[in-house]
């Protein structure tokens, strides 16, 4: 497996270790990790940190060159939030663990000219999918959806 992908399934079986959503991301510049993070929503009390932006976070200022030679590996398919950010600092390619259990904003990310290539790796998938099983309150809290009533 890809050392990235794997360093970003490190992070989310951190956050899942934490207590918190298990989806992890780094983000990469010549071949070295500028950033990484997982989700810690639960364990901040943050309405923002996803995986995602906690890589952005945890990288720090960057210049925009710099991120416009970067690659961002996440290990579940971007939402709007983080779609968004990748857009604003110009990432020009991202690599998603699996879209299975999420399909994020993909489609947009790709008519801004952004390179996403999907590998469905089986143990994002699965981290994913256990974790939806035994948490979903949690997990529609996250993508900003509600569980079904009744």
């Amino acid at each position: 497996m890809d050392e990235f992908m794997q360093a970003a399934i490190d992070e989310a079986r951190q956050g899942l270790a934490e207590g918190g959503i298990p989806i992890g991301s780094v983000i990469v510049h010549q071949g070295r990790i500028i950033g990484r993070g997982h989700n810690r929503r639960v364990q901040q009390g943050s309405s923002i940190l996803h995986g995602e932006m906690d890589a952005f976070e945890n990288a720090g200022r960057q210049p925009a060159s710099v991120y416009r030679e970067c690659v961002l590996y996440t290990t579940l398919s971007p939402c709007a939030m983080c779609s968004g950010a990748i857009l604003l600092y110009g990432i020009p390619k991202v690599i998603v663990g699996e879209n299975l259990t999420f399909m994020g904003e993909e489609d947009l990310l790709r008519s801004r000219g952004v390179s996403v290539d999907v590998i469905q790796n089986a143990d994002c998938i699965a981290l994913m999918r256990d974790f939806i099983a035994t948490r979903p309150a949690l997990w529609n809290e996250d993508i900003g959806s509600s569980l079904p009533s009744g």
